[in-house]
């Protein structure tokens, strides 16, 4: 069970492993380690544990802040459902979306990305017939990419010697394609624009245009959902919940309200951490899993930041994209209100992605460059049980931190007049896009809450409210000082920020560091089951 720190709670003298931040990341490599027998405790700030994962209710409505849906668990054996099987026991249990994942909408043109690959290829050149040649090499060149991911992400979780023995030569097939933007590779295999903008419609899964993401992030994101997408049964909040028993199996301890002050190192020795209330929590290893920025500018003590010159490392990284959240409760089952499973990402008919990007991020009146929408009531099975008569969507769009960073430092829910009056603005605005895709739910609409980059700073600790950690450029992936290892003998990172965006990029971080620390591959673990 998980316990707030402002409670009693049972806790040991010393851990074998103590992990910053509940995230995917921190989860899997806690659960990991403690299926090799390792005492572990979790220290989360916030009220509920999860990181993206966690869900939060309002009104008699519930909703799932950052899963929207995941690919590659409806097939047994693949990677990402095996690992989630370990970590939970296999408890967890998963929906599937149906046929159709993602509606790609521009102007009044819609595209649907179905699920199997042969069945994608044929969809996309019944749209596009003259590039049947351009859309079976794209598919090749994403199954391409995804052939020398392993390898380079397992060169992470190498000892130093080994890594400058057999690293370059384990990274070197990855980083020629990482190397390249996404515009950069499909502009070499097609100059058609519409074609372009399709197949890249799922930008907002990584966060950046296809004129700024490394290719190898597209490709990660676009073989993910090949197979189609999923929900968990019983919503997001439904991955924490498996995952606790695994890890208090072994006397460990998933800890709320529990906010780190400091990591705690002693003659370049990780020895523990101390707490916001100067409680001390002592153990061998401690892991972060808060991102690379919140735990070089607040968690280690500036001495050890500027003798390995962390700092130094921090410019040559940028926050990721920040978002708005409109969360609509509504009367109705999502039957009644016809609710699609699949997700509609819906862009402006004129223009490249990133032109229109631009443009927005000039004057914040244009057209939103994209807006996503989510129905996370019709994808989960047991949400009419739990909720009769009511449904959930999620609105989300591109708000850049610095439309609200004037109000930083402000209380949640009391940020004042012009910063309600720009939620109410957006939240309109976000209001309309729906009501142009499905006219019918005009005057269903029961609660209404937006979210902005504030709120994500406030609630998920991310330093500008970005969503995907570090941006995922051509320059991110070369840097070789993203990985679990640091300076500091004992102490690891972890998170999307190692690895990739997403909840399967955070979860592999997990493994990676789990194996750093025990000094094998845990990967294998997941096969023998």
């Amino acid at each position: 069970m998980i316990q707030s720190y402002k409670r009693k709670f049972k806790t040991e003298e010393k851990y074998d492993t103590i992990v910053i931040g509940s995230g995917i990341g921190g989860l899997t490599a806690a659960a990991f380690l403690s299926k090799e027998g390792q005492k572990v405790l979790v220290l989360e700030r916030h009220y509920t544990a999860g990181g993206f994962t966690h869900i939060f209710k309002r009104n008699g409505y519930e909703w799932d802040v950052g899963i929207h849906y995941i690919g590659e668990v409806q097939r047994p054996n693949s990677a990402i459902r095996r690992m989630f099987d370990y970590i939970s026991d296999g408890k967890l249990q998963w929906a599937d979306m149906g046929r159709v994942y993602d509606r790609i909408i521009i102007g009044k043109e819609e595209y649907e990305f179905v699920k199997g690959v042969e069945n994608f290829k044929e969809n996309m050149i019944g749209y596009f017939p003259k590039e049947k040649n351009a859309i079976n090499q794209y598919v090749d060149l994403i199954f391409a990419v995804v052939k020398t991911m392993g390898s380079y992400y397992s060169s992470k979780a190498l000892p130093p010697f080994l890594s400058r023995l057999l690293g370059g030569k384990m990274r070197k097939k990855y980083l020629e394609f990482a190397s390249k933007t996404t515009d950069e590779v499909l502009r070499s295999i097609t100059q058609n624009e519409s074609l372009i903008k399709v197949l890249t419609g799922q930008y907002g899964d990584y966060g950046l245009p296809p004129k700024q993401s490394s290719f190898a992030m597209h490709a990660t994101v676009v073989r993910h959902y090949f197979n189609g997408g999923s929900f968990p049964v019983g919503g997001s909040s439904q991955i924490v919940q498996t995952i606790d028993p695994v890890i208090e199996k072994v006397c460990g301890t998933i800890l709320i309200n529990a906010e780190v002050d400091k990591i705690l190192i002693k003659k370049n020795k990780v020895i523990g951490v101390q707490m916001k209330d100067g409680r001390k929590f002592y153990a061998k290893n401690v892991v972060s899993s808060t991102g690379i920025f919140n735990t070089y500018e607040k968690l280690i003590p500036p001495a050890v930041v500027k003798k390995y010159k962390m700092h130094e490392q921090l410019k040559k990284v940028n926050p990721s994209v920040a978002h708005a959240c409109l969360y609509i409760g509504l009367k109705g089952s999502p039957q009644a209100l016809q609710l699609p499973k699949n997700n509609l990402w819906i862009y402006p008919e004129k223009g490249d992605h990133d032109s229109i990007v631009a443009n927005y991020l000039k004057d914040p009146q244009a057209p939103f460059p994209v807006v996503y929408i989510s129905f996370p009531s019709a994808k989960d099975p047991s949400w009419t049980d739990r909720y009769p008569d009511r449904s959930t969507i999620d609105i989300i769009t591109l708000l850049p931190f610095d439309l609200v960073k004037q109000w930083e430092g402000t209380q949640w829910k009391k940020r004042g007049k012009d910063y309600e009056q720009l939620k109410i603005e957006m939240s309109d605005r976000l209001l309309e896009i729906l009501y142009q895709q499905l006219p019918h739910l005009k005057g269903k609409v029961d609660h209404q809450e937006l979210s902005t980059p504030l709120t994500t700073q406030n609630f998920v600790n991310y330093k500008e409210g970005e969503i995907y950690g570090i941006d995922h450029t051509p320059e991110r992936f070369k840097q070789k000082f993203l990985e679990p290892r640091t300076p500091i003998k004992n102490f690891y990172l972890t998170g999307q920020d190692i690895v990739s965006a997403g909840i399967g990029g955070a979860m592999f971080s997990g493994v990676v560091t789990a194996s750093a620390i025990q000094g094998k591959n845990l990967v294998k673990k997941i096969y023998k089951n």
